[in-house]
């Protein structure tokens, strides 16, 4: 499989995939419609990366306008191509990683931190749930955007279906 950033001033480059099954990458055709969605959002904007794993959502928002990217992932081999990805397009000094649970980091933010925040949670934990929830009770951000499997229903939001895959997005009161 190979993954690369679609569109911005980092366009056509391509992102390492860590060598482990449980990443799944998010399809090029649909992190294309997830950031079109999301266009006017992305220029000048903090934006928060949560489940991060190659960091293709967040560094996608950088090569489109956005000023910094703050990645939040658990597992050492993303750990690692995350890392590796962020040297390869030169992007350092506006990204930050964090090593930890992705929940629990969203858990401890000030309403409105980010402008903007990306979900990609692994399928079938309830993770896309628990943070939508958690979204509702205390918005970390303008929006936030949750990709989960089509057949979920995360309420109170707006889902845009593609295949097998969904995106539901939510914004702040």
């Amino acid at each position: 499989m190979s993954l690369r950033i679609i569109a911005g001033t980092l366009g056509g480059r391509r992102l390492a995939i860590p060598k482990d099954r449980r990443v799944r990458p998010t399809a090029d055709r649909v992190r294309e419609a997830w950031m079109s969605i999301l266009a006017d959002a992305l220029e000048g904007a903090r934006v928060l990366d949560l489940y991060a794993a190659t960091g293709a959502l967040g560094l996608e928002a950088l090569s489109r306008g956005a000023v910094h990217a703050d990645f939040v992932e658990l597992a050492d081999p993303s750990l690692r191509a995350l890392r590796a990805n962020i040297e390869a397009l030169g992007v350092g000094a506006a990204a930050t990683v964090h090593r930890g649970d992705a929940l629990r980091f969203a858990a401890r933010l000030a309403p409105h931190a980010y402008d903007v925040a990306f979900a990609d949670p692994p399928y079938g934990l309830d993770a896309a749930a628990s943070l939508a929830a958690l979204f509702h009770r205390a918005p970390f951000a303008r929006i936030l955007s949750v990709e989960h499997e089509a057949g979920l229903t995360l309420a109170g939001g707006d889902t845009r279906r593609y295949g097998d895959t969904a995106i539901t997005f939510f914004r702040a009161p």
